[in-house]
């Protein structure tokens, strides 16, 4: 591994750490096995840092998922697998996922489209959901349709509407069916602040469609693949970054996902978090396949690998797959 375990390219995240006073990034014993299954994808939206669309061919085999599976039975101190795509719906080994890991007692985030509910052969899905007691987390990001419609593609607002109406008439969104949604915004600025942003959502969607919710989570665009490249032909990557690193905020750092987390690629590869995943930055531990490890634990303590990507999880109120941080 890289001694200085930092991405050359861009701003030099580790320094500004060391300028604070704040210790080069650890990892505490993970409770979160993040899991991304593929880059099939029913939508090809603007921000996707994961590059997902209906073309790609990327997915994680049945013997991946089942390594998965025997390393999470194994991690007792890991209450939670947090199961992401592309469309993780659409590989074909989602069920068995979802089905093994209640099983064993864990909690299970699917991180939802929306849209995909309403695809053929997926009529399914809302009743898998419902059984298997998963927490939804559901990409909607923004109350209106032009909105929506301009990152995620023509009539993707309508169809998650519907996708919700059917959530919410099996009781998601309620009590303890957990539905969450995310807001990211639509162009290269930080999202708002979330509460006030959440009560806005609650009354447009309550007031127009009779849609609840439980939560929302503000998540900033991270410059990574298709974003990274908007920004490019938008001739605005460069002022981009500058307001990530101008926002930069200390009080995000301790709460970074990547401390209690363990990112795992379709391939079975580790990774400190879904965007060093898409980057290629390799896990700052020893271990670099899931077929390395037992038991996740074994990484506690190990360093964190950063980049100037970095500074999007850290800018403003901070970014996490949980939302805002400070």
């Amino acid at each position: 591994m890289a001694a200085t375990l930092e991405s050359s390219s861009g701003p030099d995240f580790g320094a500004t750490l060391a300028r604070h006073g704040i210790r080069a990034l650890s990892r505490n014993s993970p409770t979160t096995i993040q899991v991304n299954v593929g880059k099939l994808c029913n939508q090809a939206c603007h921000h996707c840092h994961v590059d997902a669309g209906p073309k790609r061919t990327e997915r994680m085999t049945r013997a991946t998922a089942e390594r998965v599976i025997e390393v999470l039975a194994a991690s007792p101190r890991v209450t939670t697998l947090d199961i992401t795509g592309g469309a993780p719906e659409l590989n074909e080994n989602f069920a068995m996922l979802v089905e093994r890991a209640r099983a064993l007692g864990r909690k299970v985030i699917v991180r939802c489209n929306l849209t995909v509910t309403l695809e053929l052969g997926m009529e399914w899905l809302v009743d898998f959901y419902c059984r298997e007691s998963v927490e939804l987390v559901c990409s909607l990001p923004c109350y209106t349709a032009d909105n929506t419609d301009r990152q995620r593609g023509a009539g993707v607002f309508d169809k998650s509407i519907a996708a919700l109406k059917n959530l919410n008439a099996v009781g998601f969104g309620r009590g303890a069916m957990r539905l969450d949604l995310v807001y990211n915004p639509i162009g290269a600025s930080l999202p708002p602040p979330q509460a006030e942003l959440e009560a806005q959502y609650r009354d447009e969607l309550a007031r127009n469609f009779g849609i609840v919710f439980g939560r929302l989570l503000t998540i900033t665009n991270m410059p990574i693949s298709r974003f990274a490249n908007q920004l490019r032909v938008a001739g605005n990557h460069s002022a981009y970054t500058s307001l990530l690193v101008n926002h930069f905020n200390p009080a995000t750092v301790e709460a970074l996902m990547c401390r209690d987390l363990v990112s795992v690629g379709w391939d079975g590869r580790l990774y400190d978090c879904d965007f060093n995943q898409m980057l290629e930055i390799p896990l700052g531990g020893s271990a670099s396949t899931i077929w390395d490890i037992d038991d996740v634990g074994e990484l506690a303590g190990a360093r964190i690998a950063t980049g100037s990507h970095c500074f999007g999880c850290t800018a403003g109120a901070g970014s996490s797959c949980g939302g805002a941080i400070a």
